[in-house]
């Protein structure tokens, strides 16, 4: 055989696996289409509301202002039994939220006293997306995988006063989740005291 034929053996069946792999790209988008039609139905079954334009682009949980703290899932409200409550102190003894915990939801209550700004680093890059996002899509990946039923998937509410965190509502949490939740919620809230004592 020359080597222009089997240049050309070589391209067609390189291009009979790009057309394979389309084919399989455009039945998993159809998939992901059907899974995100249904969580958006159960969503709203249970009452949630999208929020007003103050959901970040970059986030699939939801960003809240303060006034549609009530208008989250049932579940994340007056519903949940909090079975205990851990108060998140820096090193010196510094208050910086409340923690309230139940089977498979987590609260966050900012200390009062204080005013986190939502944009200050390390809270969305590192606790939105690379903590909340990362988890939630490890649960997209189980209902894809069919070990996880949609309404099961890790959700979160992010409450603010204008650019001021006030709260942070979890549901669908386990027990190894809520071990990593807290030791990065700490974390986050105390870089950002950090900052904030900085610039004051």
């Amino acid at each position: 055989m020359s080597e222009d034929a089997e240049r050309i053996k070589r391209l067609i069946a390189f291009k009979k696996k790009l057309e394979n792999e389309i084919e399989k790209m455009g039945s998993d988008l159809k998939d992901s289409e059907a899974m995100l039609e249904t969580i958006n139905s159960i969503l709203l079954e249970k009452g949630f509301k999208h929020p007003e334009a103050t959901e970040s682009p970059t986030m699939t949980g939801a960003v809240l202002p303060r006034k549609s703290v009530n208008e989250g899932p049932p579940s994340l409200q007056s519903h949940v039994e909090f079975e205990s409550a851990t108060p998140l102190k820096t090193m010196t003894g510094e208050l910086l939220a409340n923690l309230y915990v139940s089977e498979d939801s987590v609260r966050v209550v900012l200390a009062q006293d204080k005013d986190f700004d939502i944009n200050a680093p390390p809270f969305m890059h590192f606790f939105v997306e690379r903590v909340l996002l990362k988890m939630q899509e490890r649960d997209n990946e189980l209902v894809r995988a069919g070990q996880l039923s949609p309404d099961k998937i890790f959700y979160y509410n992010i409450v603010r006063e204008g650019d001021i965190l006030r709260e942070i509502m979890i549901n669908n949490s386990d027990s190894d989740r809520l071990r990593e939740l807290k030791s990065s919620i700490r974390w986050t809230l105390e870089k950002m005291y950090e900052k904030m004592k900085s610039q004051s």
